[in-house]
């Protein structure tokens, strides 16, 4: 049985909508919360097979998703390179001091042992889902993770890029090696029964002027390639570039482009060729009342109806959703002819 996702990303099929939805494992939901209460510390949870491949399937029990994804973190891949990564509540989280001479003396044994109980939860998740639905693996993309390892984040919004134009800093170097184990990070999961991979740039709007292909395109290219040649389907996120979106397509090429709530559906539509378009709908909106939240969901619907397109949001879920408010949608996109 060919699952509703791969035939959007591989065949462009355009008579199926399949929905799955960033963070559909977590933090709206009660069962999750009841989990997470016992298990505060956020990593060791990450680290705890049974308990991740059991939260990401929580929503398919309660939803008729297409896909499950795999309940993890972008930040495992810090992890498993040696530095320390911790969550302060209220802040987000905080990672040790870069070293750039224990970064590179890495190895591909030890990294895959520290993640392993991750490729655990992956192998004991496919077993139990549906041959029918598809199991998402993810990872964040090369700058992205920078971001976080170099610790140049400020706040929700603003970065501190003094360190990356340092000169001491080596950016072919450091993206080099980031690539190299993102993709044992994608090969790993997709060996564990992984069958789809999202490349989650989230800070790539952030870019400094001029640097979207030294720190987005490029990297982002080389993991697709990657992808392409182990043949696992690929997502990418380039979260805030807006109308870069376009180049970004033409220079990557990945199976699927999930795009954000600053695009405009009808621009993507017209602009964004040749690809399996994903999400687009801000989650706010699912705070609306009824007869707006299923009128924003046509648009999307419409606009795509004769364009391979998987339904999710332009964001994660965001914890106050509800989740009764969620099956309507779900049940709404399920019904679309």
């Amino acid at each position: 049985m060919t699952k509703p996702i791969h035939e959007c990303l591989i065949n462009k099929k355009t008579s199926t909508k399949p929905i799955w939805f960033m963070r559909q494992a977590g933090r709206y939901l009660p069962e999750f919360r009841k989990i997470r209460k016992l298990n505060p510390n956020f990593i060791k949870l990450c680290l705890n097979n049974n308990l991740c491949s059991k939260i990401t399937l929580q929503p398919l029990k309660r939803f008729n998703l297409s896909a499950a994804i795999i309940f993890s973190d972008i930040l495992m891949v810090p992890y498993g390179l040696g530095q320390e990564v911790n969550f302060i509540k209220g802040k987000g989280p905080k990672l040790s001091e870069f070293n750039l001479k224990k970064f590179i003396n890495n190895n591909r044994n030890d990294f895959t042992k520290k993640l392993n109980p991750v490729y655990e939860a992956i192998k004991k998740t496919r077993k139990k889902l549906s041959k029918e639905k598809s199991l998402i693996s993810f990872t964040g993309a090369p700058w992205t993770l920078i971001v976080y390892m170099m610790g140049l984040r400020q706040d929700k919004k603003n970065l501190n890029l003094e360190k990356i134009k340092n000169n001491n800093f080596d950016k072919d170097l450091i993206l080099e090696k980031l690539n190299e184990y993102l993709c044992i990070h994608i090969e790993n999961q997709l060996e564990a029964g992984a069958d789809v991979v999202q490349i989650f740039d989230s800070w790539a709007g952030l870019i400094p002027e001029g640097e979207l292909n030294s720190y987005c395109y490029k990297p982002n290219l080389k993991i697709v390639e990657f992808c392409k040649k182990i043949g696992l389907p690929v997502i990418c996120f380039p979260k805030g570039i807006n109308k870069k979106y376009k180049e970004f397509l033409n220079i990557v090429k990945p199976d699927g482009l999930n795009i954000d709530y600053d695009i405009d559906p009808v621009w993507a539509k017209e602009n964004l060729n040749n690809v399996c378009l994903q999400g687009g709908m801000d989650p706010k909106i699912l705070f609306e009342d009824e007869k707006k939240i299923f009128f924003e969901v046509d648009k999307y619907l419409d606009i795509f109806n004769n364009s391979p397109y998987i339904f999710n949001l332009g964001h994660g879920l965001l914890p106050e959703t509800n989740p009764e408010v969620l099956a309507k949608v779900i049940k709404r996109v399920n019904s679309y002819k």
